[in-house]
């Protein structure tokens, strides 16, 4: 195996394509997208032969508090025959990016890797230490479009999983190449393979909801409220940035920069992978939205509101649209993003356990869509200079400071 700079977009979003898990942060678009914002985009794949095995886009960050790389749910790898995790494409992609992090005088790496907990194999890798903070959401809340589910084998039925020793999960501990990783039945080994995939209808989403959101989505159609998929997305962006910047001050959370989100839905938007809604009442602008679709997909990565009109359900019928739309698409997943930790119920209902959390409120709003729990590993962090631990020690008391 080699591992080198990438080249050829339409090979690496063609690779990501055909992964179980396919994030758009780790598209070739994205990258561009920070880019803009003077984040450096870093692409490296690993080939076996002439074929690709694994990739990984990393951003450059300039960050006052510390200058890292990024690597927002990467790196994307083919996994093995049996289902485990490609360690030796994982320690060439390791070795490569801490090459690239010293020689632009980067004191660490970030990684959020989009990589559940359960119940396939997964590697951590040497070196590596838990950030004290989150990079991007660690509980995601997602709807499934199409039967079977195709992230089912992944997501929890009781509760968020924690890593738990090979004597409580009764399996076996491997250590391959300096690595540790539990080992799990595989898809093959659970005979899921060959299903035939259907799409589900309208009918079957909505009566998945939970009754209030249900009621609410039917009461913003009654009222008047219209939701529509924005025609000039980079012009009307700007009822976007209003709103999130009232969203922002009531809420107090450090938001991304407008020329972010200008990037994005200008860079995504001419490739037919991103639409902006805009939900009016009585012709103002109640909510608005930026959702990502590439790869078959959906994501709501952004939202916002005004609390003028918060008794107005208008967010209700502007997801509502959006899974439409999703449907019609043909896509197989909708992500709702990160939600607080929950518990789960037999039934699957989620109960928040952490009601001071900062998303325990837009998590009753996402779950009552239906839905499904997929955990991923924490953020971690591989130190590359003494200046981490500044970095760090900054950061945990940020973290007290904030609860989260």
């Amino acid at each position: 195996m080699t591992v080198q700079e990438a080249q050829n977009q339409q090979k690496w979003d063609s690779f990501l394509a055909r992964q179980t898990f396919r994030p758009f942060l780790q598209s070739w678009t994205m990258g561009e997208v920070y880019r803009d914002t003077a984040q450096e985009p870093i692409r490296l794949e690993v080939r076996d032969g002439n074929e690709i095995v694994a990739i990984c886009q990393a951003i450059l960050v300039p960050a006052r508090r510390g200058r890292h790389l990024m690597i927002p749910y990467g790196p994307i790898m083919r996994r093995t025959e049996n289902g485990e995790q490609n360690t030796e494409a994982v320690d060439l992609l390791l070795k490569e990016l801490k090459r690239v992090a010293k020689e632009h005088r980067c004191s660490f790496i970030r990684m959020s890797p989009f990589w559940p907990l359960r119940p396939t194999p997964y590697a951590l890798p040497p070196g590596v230490t838990p950030s004290p903070l989150h990079l991007l959401a660690e509980h995601l809340w997602y709807l499934p479009l199409t039967e079977p589910d195709p992230w089912k084998d992944f997501t929890d039925s009781t509760s968020i999983p924690q890593p738990l020793s090979p004597e409580e999960k009764g399996e076996h501990l491997i250590v391959e190449n300096n690595y540790k990783h539990i080992h799990s039945p595989s898809l093959m080994e659970r005979g899921l393979g060959g299903e035939v995939e259907t799409k589900k209808t309208e009918e079957e989403l909505l009566m998945a909801m939970r009754k209030t959101t249900r009621n609410l989505v039917r009461r913003a159609e009654r009222d008047g409220v219209t939701v529509e998929a924005s025609s000039d997305p980079n012009r009307e962006i700007e009822h976007f940035i209003a709103l999130h910047e009232e969203t922002r001050q009531r809420h107090g959370f450090t938001p991304y920069t407008n020329t972010f989100f200008r990037s994005q839905v200008r860079r995504f938007a001419e490739r037919g992978e991103c639409t902006l809604y805009l939900a009016r009442f009585q012709g103002e602008v109640a909510a608005a939205s930026i959702h990502m679709h590439a790869f078959g997909e959906t994501s709501y990565h952004h939202g916002a509101s005004t609390h003028r009109l918060s008794k107005v359900p208008a967010s209700y019928l502007l997801q509502w649209t959006a899974i439409r739309d999703a449907l019609k698409r043909g896509d197989h997943v909708y992500n709702f993003w990160g939600i607080a930790p929950v518990t789960l119920a037999a039934d699957g209902t989620p109960t928040v356990t952490d009601h001071g959390h900062p998303f325990s409120g837009v998590t009753l709003f996402k779950t009552g869509f239906g839905g499904s729990l997929l955990p991923l590993v924490h953020c971690m962090d591989f130190p590359l200079s003494p200046r981490y631990h500044l970095t760090r020690a900054f950061e945990i008391l940020r973290k007290w400071k904030r609860g989260f």
